[in-house]
C-alpha cells in the first residue's frame, strides 16, 4: 500500500506484484474539479479510483478499506491531511509522499513527524513526482510500470529489451554497458520529459548528485555516440545545460 498526500496530479499504470491486479487508489481532495480530474487521469492509466472530499470521511474510508495508494490533500475540511495521516499511522504503516502547496521547512518537518516517507512541495515537476512514486513503490515491493512495457520498450525506432540487455535502432544492434543500458532505459521510460541530473543520479547511479561528479555526463556522451553511429539523429538525446537530459 502507498499513501500520497497531494493537491496536484499524478499518473502511471501500476500493478501489485502479488496479485497482478490494478492498484486501488483513494483520492481525498476537497477541490471538486481537481478531484474529478485526478479520477479521470488515473483511470485512463489503469488505476481503480475511490473518491472522498473531506478529511473525516477520507480517514474513515482509508482506515476501513484496502487501498494500495491514497492521494490526500493537506488542507481539508473537518480534518486536515496531517491529522488524517497521524491517526491512520496508528493502524497502517503505509509509505507516504506528501505533496502540498506548503513548502516551508516547518511543514516538511511536520509531515515527517506524522509519518511521511517523502515530501515534494509545489510547484513540482510532473516527471519528478512520477519518479518519486516509482521509488516508493519499489521500496514497498509493488511493481510500477507502464502498460506493455514490462521488459521491452520501443520509441521512435529504438527498441530496448531489459531481460536480454539488448538495444536496437531500426534493427541495428547497439552495444551498451549495463549502466549505459539503465540510463537509456530510464530516459525511454520518460521519453519527451526532461529528467534532472539529481533524478538520474538516484535512478541510474543509485547515489546522490554532486556537481563535481561527471560520471553521468560521461555515460550519456558514450550512449549518444553509440546511437549516432548506428544512424540515430544527433538531436534525439537532448542536453539541457545546467539541468539534465531528455530523449525525444
Amino acid at each position: 500500500m502507498i499513501i500520497i498526500i497531494i493537491k496536484g496530479w499524478a499518473i502511471l499504470y501500476a500493478m501489485s506484484d502479488k496479485n497482478k491486479l490494478p492498484i486501488n487508489i483513494l483520492i481525498i481532495e476537497d477541490d471538486l474539479v481537481l478531484n474529478h480530474q485526478l479520477k479521470q487521469l488515473l483511470e485512463k492509466q489503469g488505476f481503480l479510483i475511490t473518491q472522498q472530499f473531506n478529511g473525516e470521511k477520507g480517514l474513515l474510508t482509508a482506515a476501513s478499506g484496502q487501498f494500495d495508494l491514497i492521494l490526500l490533500d493537506v488542507s481539508l475540511p473537518e480534518r486536515d491531511g496531517y491529522s488524517v495521516l497521524n491517526v491512520l499511522r496508528q493502524s497502517r504503516q503505509t509509505p507516504v509522499i506528501i505533496l502540498t502547496a506548503h513548502g516551508a521547512e516547518e511543514e516538511r518537518i511536520l509531515g515527517f513527524r506524522n509519518g511521511a516517507d517523502d515530501y515534494l512541495p509545489k510547484p513540482f515537476n510532473f516527471t519528478e513526482l512520477v519518479l518519486r512514486i516509482e521509488a516508493i513503490l519499489r521500496r514497498a515491493g509493488t511493481i510500477c510500470h507502464q502498460p506493455q512495457a514490462l521488459s521491452i520498450l520501443q520509441h521512435e525506432g529504438l527498441r530496448l529489451d531489459r531481460q536480454k540487455q539488448q538495444v536496437f535502432f531500426h534493427e541495428q544492434a547497439v552495444q551498451l554497458t549495463p549502466i549505459q543500458f539503465k540510463l537509456l532505459w530510464t530516459l525511454m521510460q520518460h521519453a519527451n520529459h526532461l529528467l534532472s541530473k539529481p533524478q538520474l543520479y538516484r535512478l541510474v547511479m543509485e547515489r546522490d548528485f554532486s556537481r563535481y561528479d561527471r560520471s553521468l555526463d560521461m555515460h550519456m556522451s558514450r550512449v549518444r555516440r553509440k546511437l549516432i553511429d548506428v544512424g540515430m539523429p544527433v538531436d534525439r538525446l537532448q542536453t539541457v545545460h545546467g539541468t539534465g537530459y531528455m530523449l525525444l
